[in-house]
C-alpha cells in the first residue's frame, strides 16, 4: 500500500510540474506582424531585446511567412521550430 501511495504521490509531482512548466494553453496563436513586445516576449527562447529587434523589423517590412523570423538576428531554425505552431502571419 505504501508504494502505491508513493507512486502515486510521485505522478502527481511530475504532472503538476508539467503543467506548471509551460505557458498556459491558448487556441490563439500570436501574430508576428501586430504582437506587442510583451506578448512576443511569451515565446520559448524570445527575450525583450529579441523581440524588440522582431518589432523593428516589421516596422521596415511586414512578415509575408513565419519562416522570415530567421531573418531577425537572434532568431535561428532552432529557436523558431520552438514555438512556431504558436505563430501566424495572417490578417485579422
Amino acid at each position: 500500500m505504501v508504494n502505491v501511495k508513493r507512486f502515486f504521490v510521485a505522478c502527481l509531482v511530475v504532472f503538476t510540474l508539467c503543467v506548471v512548466g509551460q505557458p498556459a494553453f491558448s487556441l490563439e496563436k500570436i501574430n508576428i506582424n501586430t504582437a506587442s513586445v510583451e506578448q512576443l516576449t511569451q515565446l520559448n527562447g524570445v527575450g525583450p531585446a529579441t523581440a524588440q529587434k522582431i518589432v523593428d523589423y516589421r516596422q521596415e517590412k511586414k512578415f509575408s511567412s513565419i519562416d522570415e523570423l530567421t531573418n531577425v538576428k537572434g532568431v535561428g531554425e532552432k529557436t523558431l521550430a520552438k514555438f512556431r505552431d504558436q505563430l501566424t502571419v495572417e490578417d485579422n
